[in-house]
């Protein structure tokens, strides 16, 4: 790992660090401390989907013209200003604004970050770089959040604007570590789109690969990380029984399930084919979700309904773990030379659009409709293994096998030259 990849992957710790001391208590912060009711408080999270969805598609054209780093620079800034006006705002309009900006800048954060991993890894390293990022993110997350939690206090808006403080020095400080990154790859690329984006999303879209794999990437967000604090919480309180402590406990066994088995996992996933390890995936959120159906519908004990939902969870991460090295590395390899950026971008949009989505549809579902939701989210598990092996059919041999490219450059080599004596 150079200098470069190191800066990176503290960047990733120190803005997941950042956001865990927020994230978690936004809804309770505007709704109950600044008293702004539980309408603004739904109008802040939707805020945050809609200014990824305006921002990502001008982010991509801007990181194959500028190079990911100022691009991930402005980000940063526009996410600290946004991060610190949130934690003085008392107002409707100043929180609305004030998340718009937060919510920008950290949509763009995603993809300069991700093209800076491409830009500083080979084939051969970038699973493990995209799985070293996916176990930081985690790590700050949660930490973050912990110590969060410690620091707040309902009844003090002082605390939450401590906690905003915070996130934006992270931010900032994050501004710093960046700076000092020296990038092996010319931020400008030759014989880009200079004046107009839509040459490179025509491209895009002529990318049968890509075009699947973004489908694949909506239905896998969509059924996993839009239920997680919406239809599946939802449903596990209603259905289930689930306390909201035991709810905690369940979403601490998903991050505690990736920081765990991220590297275990990444040693059986590197010698198999993407696609397939996705399929893998759906198969085993299929599980899960069968798995929270007893739950909910078994009508066993408090304990074992417990028991089951906290399953769900590790399971659940247990799939994520298995992602992280596999389909960003992919966005990376179906992307031409010097088009990385916008191939993120367009990713990352597909993503919002399912953490959009997601809990819009499957929150209702899982706090009345308790057996469609889990035949629903089942069968779109099993439509993920579905869509895995199509989308293989699609990729070629280095795509779906990136360790054979470098296999056949040393057999290119020619064989040993043997010397008789």
């Amino acid at each position: 790992m150079g200098a470069a990849m190191r800066r990176i992957h503290v960047g990733n710790a120190l803005s997941a660090f950042g956001l865990g001391f927020t994230v978690p208590y936004l809804y309770v912060y505007v709704a109950q401390v600044r008293g702004l009711g539980a309408m603004t408080a739904g109008l802040v999270l939707a805020v945050f989907a809609v200014a990824a969805l305006v921002v990502l598609p001008f982010a991509g054209r801007a990181i194959v013209r500028r190079g990911p780093l100022p691009v991930l620079l402005t980000a940063l800034v526009t996410a600290a200003v946004g991060a610190l006006s949130l934690g003085i705002a008392s107002s409707a309009a100043a929180v609305l604004v004030s998340a718009s900006l937060l919510g920008a800048g950290q949509a763009v954060m995603q993809p300069a970050l991700a093209t800076m991993i491409v830009d500083c890894s080979s084939a051969d390293t970038r699973s493990r770089a995209f799985a070293m990022q996916f176990f930081l993110q985690n790590l700050g997350l949660g930490v973050g959040g912990l110590i969060g939690g410690h620091l707040v206090d309902t009844t003090s808006a002082a605390s939450f604007t401590l906690l905003f403080a915070i996130e934006a020095a992270m931010f900032l400080l994050l501004v710093v570590v960046m700076v000092t990154v020296r990038l092996p790859h010319a931020p400008r690329i030759e014989g880009a789109p200079q004046a107009s984006g839509r040459g490179s999303w025509k491209q895009l879209m002529g990318n049968r690969a890509m075009v699947q794999l973004c489908v694949l990437g909506f239905v896998l967000f969509f059924a996993c990380y839009g239920q997680f604090e919406s239809g599946l919480s939802a449903y596990g309180v209603e259905a289930a029984g689930i306390s909201t402590s035991a709810l905690g406990t369940a979403l601490a066994a998903n991050t505690l399930m990736i920081v765990i088995a991220q590297f275990a996992v990444l040693r059986f996933v590197e010698r198999r084919r993407r696609s397939r390890v996705i399929a893998a995936v759906g198969l085993i959120w299929a599980v899960a979700w069968a798995v929270a159906g007893y739950a909910g519908l078994g009508h066993g004990s408090q304990e074992m309904a417990t028991a089951a939902f906290v399953s769900t969870y590790a399971l659940f991460g247990l799939g994520e773990a298995m992602l992280s090295p596999t389909v960003a590395p992919l966005v990376a390899d179906l992307a031409p030379e010097g088009m990385a950026g916008q191939y993120n971008s367009a990713f990352a949009l597909v993503k919002q659009l399912a953490l959009a989505v997601g809990p819009a549809v499957g929150g209702p579902l899982g706090a009345s409709l308790h057996a469609p939701y889990i035949v629903a989210f089942l069968a779109f598990s099993l439509g993920i293994t579905v869509l895995a092996v199509r989308l293989g059919r699609q990729l070629t041999d280095v795509q779906d096998q990136p360790w054979i490219g470098k296999s056949r450059v040393v057999a290119r080599g020619g064989a040993p030259v043997s010397v008789d004596v």
